[in-house]
């Protein structure tokens, strides 16, 4: 595949494009395996063009020549979510699939979701853009499995994966909310657990009660950590100086 050349400024889109095929390919294997309906196509296609979209424009507006090694594990995880987003529109279309596979390539992004930070760290890599490619790639996993998993525990579970984004939207209104948050070790470990949990919940293995007990203690945590992260940027808010 070219590369193209933004410009001549040397900075490259080659890898969102790259996505996108690898993303076809995934749908096609998904296909020959469970035989995914059209609306799950539209979904896995549709999710993989928009994100080479938003990641092509991060790419040129950060004049990154590149999404480097780390980032280039996050756009396989990234690739790995749109098979799950296919899977769970089959689901929710009234259709039959195993969910094993969905459990399985949603276990595998999280994995990798440990190994592209270690290999960031060890590349030298690391970069605001990449660690905001993480953090939105896993916000939209939480939301897909959430979305599944209410279709069985209820509409409430829908709350965990909507949280990032109504937090994202009240920062319009709010622009104190987009200060940046100090490292957090807590924040970073409820976070993980969001995945964790909904994965576990979305194997279902455990009788329904244990389910939204483990759902419920998840959203909040989740709803305490958020909550602990607004009180801090409203108490350390900056007043705009007069004009």
């Amino acid at each position: 595949m070219a590369t193209l050349d933004w410009r001549g400024t040397g900075i490259t889109v080659r890898e969102p494009a790259v996505g996108v095929a690898a993303q076809i390919v995934l749908l096609a294997g998904l296909w020959i395996v469970v035989g995914l309906g059209p609306a799950a196509w539209v979904a896995g296609t549709t999710y993989a063009v928009i994100l080479s979209a938003i990641l092509t424009y991060a790419l040129l507006r950060s004049r990154a020549r590149s999404l480097g090694p780390a980032g280039r594990v996050t756009l396989a995880r990234a690739e790995l979510v749109g098979g799950v987003t296919a899977l769970v529109t089959m689901f929710r279309m009234g259709k039959d699939a195993p969910v094993e596979l969905l459990v399985a390539l949603a276990a595998v992004a999280l994995i990798l979701d440990a190994v592209d930070g270690h290999v960031a760290r060890r590349t030298g890599t690391v970069s605001a853009l990449g660690a905001r490619f993480d953090m939105e790639v896993d916000a939209f996993l939480i939301l897909v499995l959430s979305v599944f998993v209410a279709g069985t525990a209820g509409a409430w579970v829908l709350a965990i994966g909507l949280m990032r984004y109504a937090f994202a939207a009240a920062a319009w209104a709010a622009p104190w909310l987009r200060a940046p948050l100090p490292p957090s070790f807590a924040r970073k470990t409820v976070a993980a657990l969001q995945g964790i949990v909904l994965v576990v919940a979305s194997a279902r293995v455990l009788p329904p009660t244990a389910v939204t007990t483990l759902v419920a203690a998840a959203l909040a945590l989740l709803t305490w950590s958020f909550g602990r992260d607004v009180l801090w940027l409203y108490r350390n808010r900056t007043t705009p100086a007069p004009a």
